[in-house]
């Protein structure tokens, strides 16, 4: 809050901005629990070696992806998300929003956005779990022909896919429990928004000393054309 603040040349300190939300009964957002499981690693697909081992320090864009997938109610049913994230800089570089949980549909989808708005110019470690979205030939079929090293997590792991499940549990504190998704349709403009609206280009994020991913990828850019 402060640093956004600061950015609009407004000076207030932590103790006057939450003695100002207690008098005009503003309240931050808290967490909750929402777990669906869309995680199926009872397959028959060989299953990569966890390569990233919970470092999700990245120098440069490109260097790692970390991805997931959940789902989310309308009421029309559910749809699933798949999200791919580059940790450097903490951007939502690829992902799909679809109505089954076939992997054409989810982690294929998402992979092809992610090389579209991200090409890649050097070796990729790819992050997920074991779900067989993931494990399955049509997803490493993506992968073929070009420099990626497929990671997965331990089985039950959540934390060695920290920063992909950090970025579900932030979108649905910051949208999904704030509304009710009459049509999938709906939900599918809410998402858009809040990915390529606002999360990627305003979220503050603590992890990128309090700047937004957009700004950060920014830095990283200056930096590599000053090197």
């Amino acid at each position: 809050m402060s640093f956004a603040l600061r950015d609009q040349g407004i000076r207030a300190s932590r103790p006057r901005v939450a003695r100002l939300m207690q008098k005009h009964h503003i309240k931050s957002i808290v967490r909750r629990k929402y777990r669906v499981q869309t995680t199926d690693s009872q397959h028959a697909f060989i299953v990569a070696n966890n390569y990233l081992n919970r470092d999700f320090a990245a120098e440069k864009p490109g260097e790692k992806w970390v991805s997931d997938l959940t789902c989310l109610r309308t009421g029309e049913g559910w749809l699933y998300l798949t999200a791919i994230l580059d940790p450097a800089d903490r951007k939502v570089v690829g992902w799909a929003l679809c109505e089954t949980m076939e992997a054409e549909e989810t982690t294929v989808a998402a992979f092809r956005m992610a090389v579209r708005n991200r090409p890649l110019s050097g070796t990729l470690l790819f992050h997920s779990d074991r779900g067989v979205q993931y494990a399955c030939s049509a997803f490493r079929q993506q992968l073929e022909g070009i420099p990626v090293v497929q990671s997965m997590s331990r089985k039950g792991n959540c934390w060695d896919n920290a920063v992909a499940e950090s970025f579900f549990k932030t979108l649905k504190t910051e949208l999904v429990y704030h509304y009710k998704f009459s049509t999938r349709q709906e939900a599918r403009l809410a998402v858009f928004e809040y990915i390529e609206g606002f999360y990627n280009r305003e979220r503050r994020h603590s992890a990128l000393g309090y700047l937004t991913p957009s700004q950060y990828e920014e830095r990283l850019y200056k930096q590599r054309v000053a090197a």
